[in-house]
Parts: structure tokens; sequence; C-alpha cells
């Protein structure tokens, strides 16, 4: 029991269930997240919008300070502009402004609550320092605020003109979803015979799956392209322009189908002799699911999971936790009420093994041995034990990377936002001549 109230604990303060969908998204956000299946990830607050007058001779600026989560600490924001808005950042999470509500506001007080995320914040101006409480589902912790420079992100690697390429602006249906998907075609100049259509991780993400201010896809599909390959990038259904599909019962099959469509749509075009997956995360799993069913020519796996998913959730969970959850077992985690969700349901259950054992194709592998979401040490071996073999397959797995193949120092997701580098330039080199050698 005491193990479970810790597990419970940890979930309501920002961990549990990370990466591939489940654990950490955001503790306020979990049902809407598992709707949406899930993105990769994390405990986000947030503030929006507080429309009421706001003293500016004592509060109105720019206030940072650190929310202490148990084993985990993450930053806070709290931007207040002279015409009384304010906007509550968590940099480490990648979130940024949600709509709250003023309850109270003075020269030197604060209290705001947030309705859909169940949670409040109440503090009061002492000795040049914003001292509160942030309260959220009965969990009170403690959060002090002093005045800082807001900081602005820095993504070196964010694709910038010119492009030596042409950028098409497509759709295509799952009809049986009644979702219509809209992404990006990207083709070198001159063509290319290769095409990847590229599926995000687990969450609502855009064609670039973009998180914690990073757009890796955006910049994987500006590198292939100068390297002369093509791509499509999607929105996920129901997110950026892509409509429709929408069900709160949707698992990982149903984000297959749209991959699936996607393919089809590639194939349709005429125009490339070889189509390929390259997929991240859930993105990975939706790759060895469909090249079992012979839909592909060749597939790239960035931190895809190949044991079944209660076994994914339980590593992740110590990786994360630490000793302090030590003697957590599958059974516990499985009785746990945020286990009985579809999505999560499903992907517990869900042994990838049993696809992987069918592959064919060519087969490109990768993992961080920092990723602390989708574990190398587990993964990879089970991935090299049932993959068939094929002289032309690549399982690596690269120094220093975390789940997002940036180079990290813990591979915490309270990394991912501070980190500059969006993705490994060596890994996107190893793809690129791996392709151009099939």
């Amino acid at each position: 029991m005491i193990l479970r109230k810790f597990v419970a604990y940890l979930y309501y303060v920002g961990c549990v269930i990370l990466g591939i969908g489940i654990v950490g998204k955001m503790l306020i956000h979990f049902p809407l997240y598992c709707e949406r299946r899930m993105k990769k990830l994390l405990f986000t607050i947030a503030l929006a919008s507080i429309g009421a007058s706001v003293s500016a001779q004592n509060i109105n600026g720019t206030w940072s300070g650190e929310l202490n989560a148990g084993f985990q600490k993450i930053k806070v924001v709290l931007n207040l502009s002279d015409d009384g808005k304010c906007t509550l950042d968590s940099p480490d999470q990648g979130a940024y402004g949600i709509a709250a509500t003023t309850n109270f506001v003075s020269a030197d007080s604060i209290n705001v609550s947030i309705a859909s995320l169940n949670a409040s914040y109440s503090a009061r101006l002492q000795n040049g320092e914003l001292k509160g409480t942030f309260t959220q589902n009965g969990f009170k912790l403690p959060l002090s605020l002093k005045p800082s420079e807001k900081a602005e992100l820095r993504r070196p690697q964010n694709p910038q003109p010119p492009y030596p390429y042409e950028t098409e602006e497509v759709t295509f249906q799952n009809t049986k979803a009644g979702a219509t998907l809209a992404g990006t075609l990207t083709i070198p100049a001159g063509g290319s015979k290769y095409v990847l259509l590229m599926v995000t991780g687990s969450g609502a993400q855009n064609r670039d799956e973009e998180v914690f201010g990073h757009k890796p896809f955006a910049v994987i599909a500006d590198r292939l392209a100068r390297a002369g390959i093509a791509t499509l990038r999607y929105d996920d259904r129901a997110t950026g322009k892509s409509v429709g599909g929408m069900d709160p019962n949707v698992t990982t099959l149903d984000f297959a189908a749209d991959a699936e469509a996607g393919i089809q749509w590639l194939r349709s075009q005429k125009q490339f002799k070889k189509v390929g997956l390259i997929g991240h995360s859930e993105g990975g799993t939706i790759a060895f699911m469909l090249a079992a069913q012979k839909k592909l020519n060749f597939i790239v796996s960035l931190a895809g999971t190949s044991v079944k998913g209660d076994s994914v959730l339980l590593a992740q969970t110590k990786a994360m936790a630490g000793p302090q959850v030590k003697d957590l077992t599958i059974e516990q985690l499985r009785q746990m009420p945020e286990m009985q969700n579809p999505w999560v349901k499903w992907f517990i259950d869900y042994d990838p093994q049993n696809d992987i054992a069918k592959i064919k194709c060519p087969v490109m592998a990768l993992n961080g041995s920092k990723d602390l979401q989708v574990i190398a040490s587990q993964n990879l071996p089970a991935l090299r034990r049932t993959l068939p073999k094929n002289k032309r397959n690549i399982i690596k797995e690269y120094e220093g990377l975390n789940h997002l193949f940036q180079h990290c120092k813990t591979g915490m997701p309270t990394e991912y936002a501070t980190i500059e580098e969006t993705f490994s330039e060596e890994v996107i080199n190893d793809i690129i001549a791996w392709i151009k050698r099939l």
C-alpha cells in the first residue's frame, strides 16, 4: 500500500508514465492526454490570461523559481505584464500559457485557480519574492518565485532558408476513421527515389513533432531533403490542420491506420520507388507493426519499443524514480486506476515481438544510452533476438543521447527543453548513409 501511494504521488507531481506516451506528460492533463494518445512525456503547469488589474508597482515583471516535485525540480516562470495579464511557463516541460481565473489580486498578493486542472496557486510578496503554495488534487507544494529576466529559447538546428528543395501542402484520408490528415511533402530538387512517412510519438503532435520548443521532424526532413531524400510529415488526427477521427477509445492501432493511409497515398503518387517509414517512440512501434504487414520497403525506428508495454512502463518508472520504487511490480502498476484507459490498456498488453518476428524489409533501429523512457538495454537486445536476419539491418545504441536523441547529462525529461540541440547530427548522418545504401 505504501509503495502504491508513492507511485500515485509520482503520478500527481509529474512522473509516473513517461515516454511512449504514458508517463508523465502532465499530471493535470492526463485524462485528455489519454484520449489524445498521450504525447512524448511530462509534468506541465500553466496559468494564463489573468484578467484582473495588477499593481505595476510591486508585482509586474518576470518571476522564476523551482517546484520541488519529489525526486525532481521543475523550473517555473511567471510573467506579469503592465496591463494585468499573466502567463506561467514551465520551460523544462515546454509548457506555456493555459487559461486561469484570478480569485484575488492586490499589490502584494495573488491567488489563481485553474478549474480544468483542479489546481491553484496562492502567493504573497515577501522580501522581494513571491512566496506561496501550488495545490493540485489535494497535493500542496511550496513555490517561491524571484524576479528574473525572461529567457529566450535557442534552437540553432531549426531549418533556415534558402531551401534547396520543394515543399507541398497535401492531405490524405483515413476513410474508416473519418480523419483527414494534413501534412508537408518535401521533395529534393531533381526528385528522389526514396520517400519516408514520418510518424510522431504518442500524444497530439503537429507535423514537426514540436515539443519543448524543439521541432525534430522539421530538422530531420530538412537534412534528408538536402541529401536527396523525400519525406511526408503530417499533423496527428484532430491536431493542427488535420481534422476528424477523434474518439476517446483510440489506441495505437488507430494511429497505425492513419500511418497506413499515408503510405497508401505516397504509393499512389507513382514518383517514388522505395517507400519507407521513420517513426519516433510510438511511431517507431508503428513502424514495426506496418513492416510486419509488408507495407513498407524499409523502416527507421527511433526509440521504438521491442518488448511488452507493461515491461516498458515498469522499467521507465524505475529508471526515473530510482530506489524509491525498486520493489514495484507489473501487477501493482496494472491495479492503478490510470491503467484502465483504453489507450493505456492496449499499450501495456501489446507485445511488439510478434510483429517484429514477421518483418522482412531492412530495419534501422536506434536508441540512446541515456533514454529513460525506452530503455536501450531492455529493448535493443530483445529486437536483436527476434528480428529476422538481414544483412542490411542496423541496430545501434548511441552513447549519451536521451529519448529525443539529444546529447544530455542525465536523460531526465526535465532536461529536454533546456538543451539547445534538437536532434543529434551524427544520428541524422547515419540515417542518410544507411538509406542511400539500400
